[in-house]
C-alpha cells in the first residue's frame, strides 16, 4: 500500500488560491502595504491614496468584441468622453473629472433585494468574475442634445436579472448609486434627493441591450464614467443610464427616478429618445457628438427601434419621450 507522507509546507492542490484571486490579493496587498507607510498623512490624503489603488479586475480587459453591434459612424476619442461627463455627486458642470477621482472603488458591495427569491449582497470583483464580458460599441445620447459613441465592456443586463433570481410577481428594478457625503461632497448640498435612483420595468432591464458596464475603451470604467458598475440603455437618454450602483431591488410598483421627483413635467419615467418630443427648453431634432463637434439629426430611439419598438406596443397613452 503506498503512503503519502507530506512534508509541513506541502498543501493539497484543492486548497491553492485560484489564480486570479491570487493576483488580485496581491494587487490588494501592494496597496495595503503602500497604505501602511502612509498611515500617518492626513485622512484627506490617506483617503485619496485608498482610491488610487489598481483595478482588481483590470487583467479581464479588453473584453472580446460582440459584433452584433456596431456603429454608423466613428468611436469618440476617449480623451473627450472622459473628460465631458454628467455625474452630479461631483459637480453640476460637464468638468468633473478631476473631482471624481476621489471616488473609492474598493470595497464595493452590490445589493439585491424586494421581490428575490434571497436577498444577497456580494463584493463587485465576485459579481464580475461570475458574468461573461463583452465589448459593446454604443451610441450614447444625453437630452441635453450631445452625443457620442464608445466602446463599453460588461455584461447583459439580463444576466444580472438572473443572478438575482427575482420572483414572478417583480415588474420593476430600481437601481440606487452609493451615498457618502464624505466621499462626495455635492451629496452634503439639499438641491438633489440623493441617493441617485432609476427605474426599468422588467421588460426593459431583460432586453438584449440593456447593459451592464464595468469597463471602457478596454480597461475598467473610469470613475467619472460611473465606476464600477453602471448600467447603459442606449436607446434612452443618459439620465436613465446611472452610475456607481449600490443596490438593485425588486418590485411590483414603478420606481420614480431622480429626475422625475425633480422636476416631473421635463423628466420622466420611459425617457426614450424621440427628435419630435422636445424638451420644455430645447429641441431634441438634433445633437452634437462631443467627438466631432458636428451636429446630426436625432434619431428615434436613437436608432435602436428594431431592438426596442415592440417593448412599448400598447403603452401608446404614456408619455414615452420624456
Amino acid at each position: 500500500m503506498l503512503i503519502i507522507r507530506r512534508r509541513g509546507w506541502e498543501i493539497p492542490e484543492s486548497q491553492a488560491t485560484p489564480e486570479h484571486v491570487f493576483f488580485s490579493r496581491r494587487t490588494l496587498i501592494g496597496g495595503a502595504a503602500s497604505l501602511a507607510v502612509a498611515s500617518a498623512l492626513p485622512a484627506s490624503a490617506l483617503s485619496q491614496r485608498i482610491a488610487d489603488l489598481p483595478d482588481p479586475t483590470a487583467d479581464l480587459y479588453p473584453a472580446k468584441r460582440n459584433e452584433k453591434y456596431v456603429l454608423d459612424g466613428t468611436l469618440t476619442p476617449e480623451k473627450n468622453s472622459t473628460n465631458y461627463n454628467n455625474f452630479y455627486e461631483y459637480g453640476t458642470d460637464k468638468y468633473v473629472a478631476g473631482r471624481a477621482q476621489a471616488l473609492r472603488t474598493r470595497p464595493w458591495t452590490v445589493k439585491f433585494d424586494g421581490m428575490v427569491e434571497k436577498e444577497k449582497t456580494v463584493a463587485i470583483d465576485d459579481l464580475i468574475r461570475a458574468m461573461p464580458l463583452e465589448e459593446r460599441l454604443y451610441r450614447h445620447r444625453c437630452v441635453e442634445a450631445w452625443s457620442m459613441a464608445v466602446p463599453w465592456s460588461g455584461f447583459a443586463m439580463a444576466k444580472l436579472v438572473e443572478y438575482a433570481k427575482p420572483l414572478a410577481g417583480a415588474k420593476y428594478v430600481r437601481m440606487e448609486t452609493f451615498l457618502d457625503p464624505a466621499m462626495a461632497p455635492e451629496q452634503n448640498k439639499p438641491f438633489f434627493p440623493w441617493p441617485y435612483i432609476e427605474g426599468l420595468t422588467m421588460a426593459e432591464a431583460t432586453n438584449e441591450l440593456a447593459f451592464m458596464v464595468t469597463g471602457l475603451y478596454g480597461k475598467p470604467v473610469h470613475k467619472q464614467n460611473g465606476a464600477p458598475l453602471r448600467v447603459v440603455l442606449p436607446w434612452k437618454y443618459g439620465f436613465k443610464s446611472i452610475k456607481s450602483i449600490v443596490r438593485f431591488e425588486f418590485t411590483d410598483k414603478r420606481p420614480k427616478g431622480t429626475w422625475e421627483v425633480l422636476q416631473a413635467r421635463e423628466y420622466g419615467f420611459w425617457a426614450n429618445v424621440n427628435p419630435e418630443v422636445h424638451h420644455p427648453r430645447w429641441s431634441q431634432a438634433s445633437e452634437e457628438d462631443i467627438g466631432t463637434r458636428e451636429r446630426r439629426p436625432t434619431v428615434i430611439f436613437n436608432g435602436y427601434g428594431p431592438y426596442v419598438a415592440d417593448l412599448y406596443k400598447g403603452l401608446e397613452g404614456e408619455k414615452l419621450f420624456v
